[in-house]
């Protein structure tokens, strides 16, 4: 179907949670699927911030149904107080998006030894995927979004180094636990078509999305006019992250799509309106998503739609 980025097909009577919806391009995607007309939950770690892009969205949307719940993906041991805090019986969608972002951090672990770019992008995920289950599962055919990255074309996992103990750079760890994200997404769906669960998993990514390119949100996002201009060059190849939202977006609201797709930015990856790719070979091999399973089971205690 033709996709229009700016008019989505209408979501209303919908109920989406967009982990980490106060920044980036988290706070994007919750705006413009409030303005499709869905009821949008944003989970953060940070009330203020939660609240802040409440307030935004509600501003510029009139009619926006928006809440938060918190959310720490860090911590394993809250997701199920979090979940508790849902206001609805369904959800139509869940984008996860939430994650540390690469910005050269030391190697860190989270209270249960996790490393923390691993736990936060990717374990705790898949952990409140396993405890979003119900809400899931209640709905006619709900949606399990999941924000990989362009970074991910270049890594390999070592599942025998997952946590990067042997081997920690941060740009490498970054992009592996990204691809721990997709391939666990595309793992998903592979077992939601084998159960035959109406639930599909999909994957999006938002290609080259820069801050500078971002249109300003009053409490959320600033640039000032000199980042604006010294922006303009890499616009001919990449975008802001009101646009790397576009892909997420169309994969939760596009009536056409699949389990299993890739969706991303049309113009090399990196920009434009979203479009269907091929995932690499290494980010769906079936060995390789069926043992990061595994490992992630005895990571977390979780095992999102066990039969």
């Amino acid at each position: 179907m033709a996709w229009n980025v700016h008019e989505p097909p209408r979501a209303d009577g919908t109920t989406v949670l967009v982990t980490g919806g106060n920044a980036g391009i988290g706070y994007f995607v919750a705006e413009q699927l409030a303005a499709a007309g869905a009821t949008v939950i944003i989970g953060s770690r940070s009330r203020a911030r939660a609240s802040a892009a409440v307030d935004t969205i509600t501003a510029r949307v009139p009619g926006a149904q928006v809440q938060h719940i918190p959310l720490d993906l860090t911590d394993l041991d809250s997701l199920t107080a979090s979940v508790g805090h849902l206001d609805t019986d369904t959800l139509d969608a869940v984008v996860l998006n939430a994650g540390i972002a690469l910005d050269d951090p030391p190697r860190e672990e989270n209270r249960r030894g996790h490393e923390l770019m691993l736990a936060t992008n990717h374990l705790g995920h898949f952990a409140l995927v396993h405890r979003l289950e119900p809400w899931l599962g209640a709905a006619p055919a709900a949606r399990i979004v999941t924000m990989g990255s362009y970074a991910a074309r270049s890594e390999r996992l070592d599942l025998d180094d997952l946590q990067s103990v042997r081997d920690y750079d941060p740009k490498r760890t970054y992009g592996r636990s990204k691809l721990a994200q997709m391939a666990f997404a595309f793992e998903l769906d592979r077992r939601l078509r084998a159960s035959g669960s109406t639930c599909m998993s999909l994957v999006a990514h938002p290609g080259g999305a820069l801050d500078s390119l971002t249109p300003p949100r009053p409490g959320i996002h600033r640039r000032s006019g000199s980042q604006r201009l010294l922006a303009l060059p890499a616009k001919l190849v990449l975008q802001g992250k009101d646009a790397g939202a576009w892909p997420a977006v169309r994969a939760v609201l596009d009536p056409d799509v699949q389990g299993g797709q890739l969706w991303g930015p049309s113009r090399l990856g990196l920009s434009g309106r979203p479009h269907l790719e091929k995932p690499h070979s290494h980010m769906t091999e079936q060995d390789t998503g069926a043992a990061l399973w595994a490992a992630s089971t005895r990571l977390t205690d979780a095992d999102p739609f066990a039969s």
